[in-house]
């Protein structure tokens, strides 16, 4: 039902509102709005007679649960407030606010000694005297020092803010209890800003507290909305709501199998815990439940996959896999690509749609095995796909594979954003006749143009760099089921990711390099040791093989004190001149047939030397390339070096990674470049990447809407994660439907957890 109101302001005359469903529980908030946010002060409101009526007669739209009540409504909020938080935080309602967690604590359980504080201390709560206060700078730079000691040893105390105010406050002689974050340098430690209040007998004695630190932006700050602010609405929350609204979302019998407090005491003292064990018990509690129930639901995904979607029944392995297996494959396939390859084929014969990821390092064969694929479901009717994020990518698996097809009379083509016109026509011609058996291309594939006679599988190599609806389209393409899927991943995932990422997933991995290969040599050298890095280049370089030069900028930057891509070009210009030695360049911005004319010298041996930016990081195939020189290293994420380090060791010579950097190295810098030389081995390499960075830097995980976690760290809490998965998987094994009177829980909160996502996803 439709209610108008009328405001009426001398100034500004009338204004009218209307609300749909405008009862009493919202009357006070539409009054609150009138006065705060749109009218001055001088104003009435009029209501008509049929208008109030109708406010008695219509039912209160109280939520069925408290923890669905708008956040506005909470005492201290109001609407204004209310719409702060909903911008900055995405706190909507009571049950946002309740699982709004604090990033830290501060503990003023103890006081700490000075003698012990270290280079790791952060936060500590000192009692002792101030001994010296100094104003210390001239003119517009000023900072107020002060000496502050206890009886194991002294620190400075230090403001740059309201410095005169506390000149006069401070009282030299005086007893203190202080906190604040510690600093060290130049050998000395020192409190900046720190909270300061007088050690009187009830300031020592009083109950020592462990206060929760929240999020908070200079928005949030005005609106005294800051960590202070938005503990005292947690307190009043928690005033207004009992055990029972929380609820309990856990089987007692999981709880009991892992010492897991309840739900309502895990929310309570996440917030305001009175020490460290009861904060790590509500932790462990809180973070086991959040990932149980990812894995849940992707296991549960996993099995609604595995019953209920067939695919494409592949009957047997003819003639044109076991061909090439016999007669033209060039090596002998490695004991890990044979069993991925097993895997595959019964997956393809199950009549179940095969979804499966492949990882592999670099170099370990995964094109092969997807070739292999292909030919597999050629040999049972059906097309095949193969798609790339780059066109260079794309290009150089389509001309590795041709090579193959021209052998065995295959029909191949390629497909990309750039063939256009009657050349695009003629590839989607024979497409649709079936005269292409494989196409390969970049995602011009996912357009609706793009029609198959009979699409079987679809393969996406680094297909993190696909969004999601992108890969949904290949759903259409293939009738009367879905076409079979092979993601494969170059860039290796460390396990916890891999397990939430692609939980839904079956996994292959190709752990194994081919015979022959041997391991790179990587080393670190700093720009002292350049001119002995230029002469091993020339050593390189007479014994017939290729060098990489990688720069991280096209571009000077005024920011960043780095040699660019240019400079770089003709300082090795300098050491390495023509005619004896050439140089190609290839860079982002360079046109598509410049860099492809630039590419070839080099793959033709034309060229001793590529001077390049991470275009190259993949799509470039050159065995004869046996240096990797990467100038500011420090500048690069594992994940990026590793990827630049697979471009060599392609061949049966001995491969070299040379990482530059500058003498100065920040410790995570230092930790990157030791980890590369350290180890080949890729998953490592992704292990030590997730810890330095965390999963929400690694590349493509931010499109996945599963790494949305509240508390849970897969870079700290893969124990748990294990467990999780194992306790989740186990649970449905028993009872795959949760029809089981102590899983009804997790029924209802899988089920409010959908609701809630359906929500969010009209708000985003």
């Amino acid at each position: 039902m439709l209610h108008r109101f009328c405001v009426w302001n001398s100034k500004f005359n009338g204004f009218t509102f209307e609300f749909e469903n405008f009862n009493t529980y919202n009357y006070e908030l539409f009054v609150f709005y009138t006065k705060r946010l749109v009218f001055p002060t001088n104003f009435y409101l009029k209501i008509s007679p049929s208008t109030i009526a109708d406010l008695f007669l219509q039912p209160m739209t109280t939520p069925a649960n408290i923890l669905d009540t708008p956040i506005e409504y909470l005492t201290g909020v109001g609407p204004i407030r209310g719409d702060m938080l909903k911008k900055e935080l995405r706190i909507f309602t009571y049950r946002d606010l309740l699982y709004h967690f604090p990033f830290r604590y501060i503990d003023k359980t103890r006081f700490h000694r000075i003698i012990d504080l270290t280079e790791d201390s952060d936060t500590v709560q000192l009692k002792g005297i101030l001994r010296r206060v100094e104003l210390i700078g001239d003119g517009r730079v000023k900072r107020l020092v002060g000496t502050f000691r206890d009886e194991t040893g002294s620190i400075d105390l230090i403001w740059f803010q309201q410095i005169h105010f506390l000149e006069r406050a401070l009282v030299v002689g005086t007893e203190y209890i202080v906190y604040g974050r510690v600093n060290h340098y130049n050998g000395r430690f020192s409190l900046p800003h720190p909270e300061m209040e007088v050690a009187t007998p009830e300031a020592v004695s009083k109950a020592p507290t462990f206060d929760p630190v929240y999020p908070s932006t200079a928005k949030l700050d005005a609106k005294s909305l800051d960590a202070k602010g938005q503990r005292k609405l947690i307190r009043t929350l928690f005033e207004k709501i009992k055990p029972q609204d929380v609820g309990e979302n856990l089987p007692d019998y999981i709880l009991q199998k892992f010492k897991l407090p309840p739900q309502y005491d895990a929310l309570l003292k996440i917030h305001f815990p009175e020490n460290p064990i009861e904060l790590e018990n509500a932790r462990k509690r809180l973070k086991f439940e959040e990932l149980f129930f990812l894995q849940l639901k992707l296991l549960q995904a996993k099995k609604i996959r595995k019953t209920n979607i067939r695919g494409h029944f592949f009957e047997h392995v003819g003639a044109l896999f076991n061909r090439f297996y016999s007669e033209i494959l060039p090596f002998d396939l490695t004991g890990a690509q044979k069993r991925v390859l097993k895997e595959i084929r019964r997956d393809l014969g199950s009549q179940i749609q095969m979804n499966r990821l492949l990882q592999g390092d670099v170099g370990s064969g995964k094109t092969v095995v997807a070739f292999m694929s292909m030919l597999l479901a050629l040999d049972n009717g059906f097309q095949a796909c193969m798609m790339a994020p780059t066109e260079i990518l794309a290009q150089q698996h389509f001309e590795g594979i041709s090579e193959y097809c021209q052998q065995m009379g295959i029909g191949v083509d390629f497909l990309s954003g750039s063939i256009k016109g009657k050349k695009r026509q003629a590839v989607l011609d024979k497409l649709l006749s079936g005269e292409t058996q494989i196409l390969i291309g970049t995602h011009a594939m996912f357009e609706d143009w793009v029609v198959f006679k009979n699409l079987g599988l679809a393969i996406t190599d680094e297909q993190h760099r696909f969004g999601v609806e992108q890969r949904g389209k290949l759903w259409k393409k293939s009738q009367p089921y879905p076409p079979h899927v092979l993601v494969m991943s170059a860039t290796p995932i460390p396990r916890t990711l891999a397990m939430t990422l692609y939980g839904d997933l079956d996994v292959s991995v190709i752990d194994e390099l081919p015979k022959g290969r041997k391991p790179i040599k990587t080393e670190h050298r700093t720009d002292n040791h350049r001119l002995r890095v230029i002469q091993f280049m020339k050593d390189e370089i007479e014994k017939g093989r290729q060098i990489y030069v990688v720069y991280p900028l096209i571009e000077e930057s005024e920011k960043l004190d780095l040699l660019n891509l240019m400079e770089g070009f003709e300082s090795l210009s300098r050491d390495f001149p023509p005619p004896q030695y050439q140089i190609a360049i290839v860079h982002g911005k360079m046109p598509a047939k410049d860099k492809d004319y630039e590419m070839q010298r080099f793959v033709k041996r034309e060229a001793q030397i590529m001077v390049a930016t991470t275009v190259i990081e993949v799509g470039v195939n050159v065995p004869n390339a046996s240096v990797m020189v990467i100038e500011h290293s420090e500048r690069f994420g594992l994940s990026q070096l590793h990827q630049l380090r697979g471009r060599v060791g392609r061949g049966a010579d001995q491969s070299y990674c040379i990482l530059m950097s500058s003498f100065k190295l920040t410790a995570d810098a230092r930790e990157r470049i030791q980890t590369m030389c350290r180890t080949t081995d890729g998953f490592e390499i992704a292990e030590a990447d997730l810890k330095l960075r965390g999963p929400g830097d690694i590349e493509g995980t931010a499109q996945s809407g599963v790494l949305n976690l509240h508390i849970a760290d897969l870079a700290k809490d893969g124990k748990i994660l294990q467990v999780a998965r194992y306790t989740a998987n186990e649970l449905l094994e028993e009872d795959a439907k949760l029809e089981r009177p102590e899983h009804q829980c997790l029924k209802n909160y899988l089920s409010l957890q959908d609701k809630q996502t359906k929500v969010w996803s009209r708000i985003s």
